[in-house]
């Protein structure tokens, strides 16, 4: 699977696929487009070549250019348990940070069950996957090749007593899904954790 970091301002921003039917998952802050039009003319991709984007989760720095990527005709995948995250989304902004308020009605929504044959269309063989921890609205891509996309899913043993059932449980369900491979919205590809 052809896998390209057009990551910047220390986060990793991912497009998976070739050609055509590529997914991008997670875009940076609100105001950042050229940014990310940069690191995708740098790998030569064209934006108008990604016809979908997936969030891990709605925090700021991992969908808060949904919108503007929106806008350029990108449209948002939405699993059934992110619905309500979307715009609280809103609330951790400042009027400095420029956010445009994603919309909700132009969305493709997709539940657990759906994701794989969704996928598969786009020649992506894998699912995508509920992964709270870090947040509840969190998932997962993963890949049947043993890549997993895991935005910011809380290392296992650093996770505070509130979350540590959750963390656990999405780990589990990472390794039963036969992941190998890390590839976190932060930091260096990494080994699955022990």
């Amino acid at each position: 699977m052809n896998i390209v970091n057009v990551g910047y301002d220390s986060a990793n921003y991912y497009v998976i696929g070739a050609n055509a039917a590529r997914l991008l998952v997670d875009v940076g802050w609100p105001g950042t487009l050229p940014k990310l039009l940069a690191n995708l003319k740098r790998k030569d991709i064209s934006l108008k070549e990604i016809p979908y984007l997936i969030c891990t989760h709605y925090h700021p720095d991992h969908a808060g250019l949904t919108q503007e990527v929106k806008q350029h005709g990108v449209r948002l995948l939405v699993l059934e348990q992110q619905i309500q995250a979307i715009p609280v989304l809103k609330t951790f902004m400042k009027p400095v940070n420029r956010y445009l308020e994603i919309t909700l009605q132009d969305n493709l929504g997709l539940t657990v069950k759906e994701s794989r044959a969704f996928l598969l269309s786009l020649g992506i063989a894998g699912e995508i996957i509920a992964t709270p921890g870090h947040s509840e609205d969190s998932v997962s891509v993963v890949l049947d090749e043993g890549e997993a996309f895991t935005g910011d899913l809380t290392p296992p043993g650093f996770a505070d007593e509130r979350a540590m059932e959750s963390v656990t449980r999405s780990w589990n369900d990472l390794r039963s899904l036969r992941v190998k491979t890390i590839y976190p919205g932060h930091g260096p590809i990494r080994p699955l954790p022990g």
